[in-house]
């Protein structure tokens, strides 16, 4: 199956007064896993449909392969979608519910014999051609699902949260294998979800959308170490979001104030002055007893104390009133930590990050991001 490059430019969709998408650019190489990411009302399901050609945009251009597919109709473009419903044909076997788009084309039988056996040995359904869809779990209805996809293969498989409705434990599994089953075809799939960890689990690369606009598109280590907004820190995985007045670059660094206490940040924003936002993960941050001394470190007392199984999370109220969360991870020795402990919280400066306060990354940060 051959790849497919996409390319959005200028895209923009409007329904009345309301701007859906607005102007984002994004470039997905042939090839690759690429997923969109966002709250609900972002843009991220609007985009994926008019790749697909279910909406048309108000303006800008869908690149497929260099050719412009905006206002192409969906039959006519080399795509096709997996949705949340899976769509299956109730009173049609699994095997007929895959070959269905192939006897469409109106293909031999012995190529539609072939072909689906392929597609469904693919996705670990071989054995399951004769039954109906309601003999089958959701996990292996979404398999079917995905074999009828790829039994046509297109250039580029959107997927629009097809595993939203599965229990967690079955949805972890199959994210490991949706992402096995994309290296193995090799095609291009552009995945929507507001599912954080799906995202980071298997995408290539994520753009994360906030109101129509992306703010940032990078790898899904690189969105959640080093995100260039106050959104996505926010909207990506936990984050420990403060507000402090920032000082300018101090030998690569920036030096910031909190309440009365002076940190240095060394990522990020660090020649920023004026009021700012600066943000660490909660695994990033080490909880030291209340003598300890040094630099970026605070006092603060334990609020709460929540047993995670793999962790601990551990609630800090700062000296400044600022609340913390501390991950300490679980290796079989019992917490130390209690309610009402006095600790210093140690925020290592490569660990702390001055970001912009507001406002999406601009569209040459997004094209930048995209690999040549």
């Amino acid at each position: 199956m051959a790849g497919g490059e996409v390319k959005l430019i200028d895209l923009v969709k409007q329904f009345g007064d309301v701007t859906a998408v607005d102007g984002i650019n994004l470039q997905m190489p042939a090839g690759e896993f690429f997923s969109m990411l966002g709250p609900s009302g972002c843009g991220k399901t609007t985009t994926l449909r008019m790749i697909a050609g279910f909406e048309q945009p108000t303006s800008g251009e869908i690149l497929l392969d260099g050719e412009d597919m905006a206002y192409t109709p969906p039959h006519k473009r080399n795509v096709n979608t997996v949705f949340q419903s899976y769509a299956l044909f109730p009173h049609l076997s699994v095997f007929d519910n895959v070959a269905f788009g192939l006897r469409r084309q109106r293909a031999s039988k012995v190529e539609i014999k072939q072909r689906v056996g392929e597609a469904l040995g693919m996705v670990q359904m071989a054995d399951y051609g004769r039954r109906k869809p309601s003999q089958l779990s959701g996990g292996q209805q979404q398999r079917v699902a995905l074999a009828r996809a790829l039994v046509l293969k297109p250039a580029v498989l959107l997927l629009d949260e097809p595993l939203g409705a599965l229990d967690a434990k079955l949805r972890k599994a199959l994210q490991i294998e949706l992402k096995a089953l994309q290296q193995q075809v090799g095609i291009t799939f552009i995945y929507v979800t507001h599912d954080q960890e799906e995202a980071l689990t298997m995408s290539d690369r994520i753009a994360v959308m906030n109101e129509g606009r992306v703010e940032q598109v990078a790898a899904p280590r690189d969105v959640y170490e080093e995100p260039s907004t106050t959104f996505v820190a926010d909207f990506l995985g936990v984050s420990n979001l403060m507000a402090a007045t920032a000082h300018g670059d101090s030998n690569g660094r920036c030096r910031v104030s909190v309440g009365d206490f002076d940190l240095f940040a060394g990522q990020g924003e660090v020649g920023t002055s004026g009021e700012t936002k600066i943000v660490i993960r909660p695994e990033r941050i080490h909880l030291e007893s209340q003598d300890s001394t040094g630099e970026n470190r605070i006092p603060g007392m334990v609020e709460r104390v929540v047993y995670l199984g793999n962790a601990n999370q551990v609630i800090v109220r700062l000296a400044h009133g600022e609340v913390v969360q501390a991950l300490v991870q679980n290796t079989g020795q019992e917490l130390h930590y209690s309610q009402g402990d006095p600790v210093r919280v140690n925020l290592p400066p490569e660990a702390l990050r001055v970001l912009r306060d507001t406002g999406a990354a601009p569209v040459a940060d997004a094209q930048a991001a995209a690999p040549v």
